[in-house]
């Protein structure tokens, strides 16, 4: 039986050979419309396959491509976020220096008076520091009535005083009242607290003798008379000095030296006025 299919296989195989050697022998011209009508099949196939295949590169290597481009996106998001970081850190750095440099110079311009450094820790309005806490107290020194700075001139005075804390009241408090007096002047004034003022950006000044000449931007500083300022601080600079009605003193503004929308840190002057002087206001 083996023998039977195997002698079919082999004439099969045999007239294979023959055609296959028959058509080899033919000349081009008589294989031409085949390869022809092959071609005319076979081209739009490869065609389309070419497209596919073409495609589906494409869009691997724009999927490759587009991932790269998510990945260096999420690292340059958080490059950016740690820059933004630094950055404000070095913001806070360079603002608490350039405080820590006033307050240098700060105590350089008073060298005469005893000083501690205070953190202002608390304060009483939303709006502005009239009242305001620090975080420093009798177990550190601070007692009532010690003249507190910040910013190149005068804050207030101490009103209050607990083992580690003290409430400051500022000279833009309605109750505030100091006395003062021009640089180089012999005349006092009262530099009268006033929030409703100080809106404007500025304080009333009153109670200037006559006699006494005041341009815009003369320096007020803290009397001599006072019995709880130190003498010689500077409070700030006198505008729009005019003769009352009654033309026997003169008033007008005065522009705070200190920026009392944002005090951070100060000085507490831990020399008393009341101790040294006695002499009434």
């Amino acid at each position: 039986m083996e023998s039977k299919y195997s002698k079919y296989i082999l004439i099969v195989l045999t007239a294979l050979c023959v055609l296959l050697i028959g058509i080899t022998s033919l000349r081009d011209g008589v294989m031409d419309p085949l390869r022809t009508g092959v071609g005319y099949f076979l081209i739009p196939i490869q065609s389309g396959v070419n497209k596919v295949g073409t495609g589906i590169y494409n869009e691997l290597t724009d999927f490759t491509k587009l991932k790269g481009a998510l990945a260096e996106n999420e690292k340059l998001k958080d490059e950016i976020a740690r820059l933004t970081e630094d950055n404000s850190r070095l913001q806070a750095e360079r603002s608490e220096l350039e405080r820590l440099r006033s307050l240098y110079q700060l105590d350089q311009d008073y060298m005469q008076y005893d000083k501690i450094g205070a953190r202002v820790i608390a304060r009483d309005s939303e709006k502005w520091f009239q009242v305001f806490r620090i975080n420093k107290g009798s177990a550190d020194g601070v007692r009532v009535d010690m003249n507190v700075m910040a910013d190149g001139g005068l804050v207030g005075i101490v009103t209050d005083v607990g083992a580690n804390y003290a409430t400051v009241r500022s000279i833009i408090d309605d109750s505030s009242r100091v006395s003062a007096m021009p640089v180089g002047s012999e005349y006092s004034c009262i530099v009268a607290g006033d929030l409703t003022q100080y809106e404007q950006g500025r304080l009333r000044i009153t109670d200037f003798s006559k006699d006494e000449v005041v341009k815009d931007g003369d320096q007020i500083v803290t009397s001599n008379i006072s019995t709880k300022f130190l003498p010689g601080i500077l409070i700030g600079y006198a505008v729009d000095v005019t003769v009352d009605s009654e033309h026997l003193t003169q008033s007008g503004y005065l522009i705070p030296v200190v920026d009392f929308d944002n005090l951070q840190e100060v000085f507490v002057i831990t020399d008393v006025k009341e101790m040294e002087e006695a002499t009434p206001q």
